[in-house]
């Protein structure tokens, strides 16, 4: 017999959760395939059978456990069921995340998402679940079926789900529920929720956290993307998004203004002679900041490589330890979401973060004429103790003209200025 335990996952974890069983108790498994996912207070992981055999498991999902407690047991005499198939692949894909039910907000793009197709509904979409008769009512009285609560097995729609809808138009009540609910649905914390919550309140008690806001004429950023993206993605095999520019832009800054980019460690300054910026990323399990190492060394395909890298393991819950620490300055984007200006809250023990928002068009006042530009707002929250008021408006104004002007973003210089020595 042969004994999983709760592995070392970091030198101050001393505890995890168990979230799921990928296998269950008295299934056959094979060595290396993965039978768990636990979560830490950073990251979640998986756990892989040390053997091939039937698994024993000694603890139930949502579990507490202590590193080294006992997990499960395999008994590698146990022989293989006859016709048995591996069926690791499809266990994991299974139990990985659909990408339309897990909302990464990672996205390089700051703009608004076109909504879908708003035309009255005619028929029952495919991915609508609803007895035949449910469908043939919704089709004909030309129901949303967003405005339908199910309450079949499943989130099947029944008859009576849709006659209520139409007996009550406007009325919705939440998932699961009936009009009028006084439901209260208790949910224990999860480890992440609870570390989230934690540096959230440290990062307030603990910093001098001021905001600076500017804003950004995004149109240069727009036209290059517009006459290149497709170029750049039959060379580079990826799209050209906003956050290459960002990044791009606050490794530039970064390193004329050590500041921003510098911690505090007991009486000690430390200041990082490279940019390794932590890109704020919402999964279904809470927020967590992904870093991209030495951003000033990286080229734009390899910055835009290295996002959907590091969001894609964020929504199926890969992200290693190592992946989530040791950033020296974060970027947010709250556009994704609508959010047109906010004050981010700094990622101790950085010193600051910068905010995305949403682009609108406004009228701007361009040499004495009213424009229409594509605009966002940016916000840098920073701790006062360590960036002065001249520092942090100097390094949002330098941020600002990078974009504004991307081709400093190649030698930090306006071009212009730099053929005449200026």
């Amino acid at each position: 017999m042969t004994e999983i335990k709760v592995p070392t996952v970091g030198e101050s974890i001393s505890e995890v959760t168990l979230l799921k069983w990928l296998k269950k108790d008295g299934q056959y498994v094979e060595r290396d395939e993965v039978i768990a996912e636990l979560e830490s207070e950073k990251a979640t992981f998986e756990v892989n059978a040390e053997k091939a055999g039937v698994l024993k498991t000694s603890a139930n999902e949502g579990d507490t456990l202590k590193i080294g407690d006992l997990l499960a047991s395999i008994d590698e005499s146990a022989a293989k069921p006859e016709g048995q198939k591996s069926d690791a692949g499809s266990q994991k894909t299974e139990s990985a995340p659909k990408k339309e039910e897990t909302p990464v907000k990672a996205s390089s793009n700051g703009s608004e998402a076109k909504p879908a197709n708003t035309a009255p509904v005619t028929a029952v979409a495919a991915d609508v679940k609803a007895t035949p008769v449910a469908s043939a009512i919704i089709a004909d009285k030309k129901v949303d079926p967003k405005s339908v609560t199910p309450s079949g097995y499943q989130g099947k729609i029944l008859k009576d789900d849709v006659l209520a809808a139409l007996a009550s138009p406007g009325k919705k009540a939440f998932a699961g529920t009936e009009l009028f609910s006084r439901n209260v649905r208790a949910e224990k914390m999860s480890n992440l929720r609870k570390t989230i919550s934690r540096r959230l309140v440290e990062a307030k008690n603990t910093t001098a956290m001021l905001t600076t806001f500017n804003e950004v004429d995004m149109s240069r950023i727009m036209e290059i993307r517009t006459k290149y993206k497709d170029k750049f993605k039959e060379i580079h095999g990826v799209g050209l998004g906003f956050m290459s520019f960002f990044a791009k832009a606050c490794a530039v800054a970064l390193a004329e203004w050590p500041s921003v980019n510098a911690y505090i460690d007991g009486d000690q300054l430390l200041y990082h002679d490279y940019a390794d910026i932590s890109i704020a990323v919402s999964t279904p399990r809470g927020l967590t900041v992904p870093v991209m190492r030495n951003v000033e060394s990286l080229s734009m395909a390899d910055i835009e490589k290295k996002v959907i890298e590091l969001a894609g393991k964020a929504r199926d819950s890969k992200l290693t330890t190592e992946e989530l620490t040791g950033g020296t300055f974060t970027i947010t984007n709250g556009g994704v979401f609508g959010s047109l200006m906010s004050t981010p809250i700094i990622n101790i023990p950085q010193s600051a973060i910068l905010g995305m928002h949403k682009i609108q068009e406004r009228p701007m006042a361009i040499n004495g004429q009213v424009v229409i530009k594509p605009m966002m707002y940016l916000a840098l929250s920073y701790d006062h103790r360590i960036i002065d008021g001249r520092e942090s408006v100097s390094f949002l104004v330098r941020v600002k003209e990078l974009l504004e002007s991307p081709e400093q973003l190649l030698i930090g210089k306006d071009p212009v200025k730099t053929l005449l020595e200026l």
